[in-house]
This record gives structure tokens, C-alpha cells and sequence, in this order.
């Protein structure tokens, strides 16, 4: 078995989540999300990220805005719809009920009597 593929396929699963906590937090413009992403340890590809920002914005959950930059094109700021924030809420919900149940899962249990050890 090949751990890269499954730890690769670990990072897939969490990433929607992950892009839509960054967003939440306000507008936002791509490279920001690549570079929080980093600073997190979960580096992710804008080759990655656009695709899913458009499958995204095309469920209604986000939309966006052209900006005008002094540096270039204008640049597209995305930001979350209320319909957004609902998924958001439901996803954090199974992130932290399946988070928990992994902890449980994973914590050193006692031999004796199957409670866990100080």
C-alpha cells in the first residue's frame, strides 16, 4: 500500500473544508488562500484551488467581485453566500463529530477495563 496516495487522498477530503473556513473569514483573494493554506502546512497547487473555487461558486456557495489593481489585471475576491455559510456550518459539524470519533478511536485504551489511561 502506498502511504503518499493515502496521506494525498486524507488532504483531498479535508481541503473543501479547509478553503471554506479560510473564506469564511472574510473576502478573500486566491493567492491569500495558498498562502494561509501554507502557513497551516497544507500546501495546495492555485492549479488546484481555481477549479474548486468555481465548482464551489457555481453551487452558490460563494460569489465574487472584480477589483480593480494598480499591479495588473483586476483580481477576483471571493467571499461566501448565506447559502455558503449554512454548508459551512453542517460541514464543521461532521469535521468535528468524525474528528472525535477518530480521537476516540485512536486513544490508548486501558487493558483492563477498556477506559482511558491517565
Amino acid at each position: 500500500m502506498d502511504i503518499q496516495n493515502t496521506q494525498s487522498q486524507m488532504r483531498k477530503g479535508v481541503l473543501e473544508f479547509c478553503i471554506l473556513s479560510v473564506i469564511r473569514q472574510g473576502e478573500v483573494y486566491p493567492s491569500d488562500i495558498v498562502e494561509q493554506m501554507k502557513s497551516a502546512n497544507l500546501n495546495i497547487l492555485e492549479g488546484t484551488l481555481y477549479p474548486l473555487l468555481t465548482r464551489l461558486k457555481n453551487a452558490g456557495l460563494l460569489s465574487y467581485r472584480w477589483v480593480e489593481s494598480s499591479s495588473g489585471p483586476p483580481r477576483k475576491y471571493f467571499q461566501m453566500t448565506d447559502k455558503g455559510l449554512a454548508f459551512y456550518e453542517e460541514l464543521k459539524t461532521t469535521w468535528n463529530e468524525l474528528a472525535d470519533a477518530v480521537q476516540a478511536l485512536t486513544q490508548p485504551k486501558n487493558q483492563n477495563n477498556g477506559t482511558d489511561q491517565p
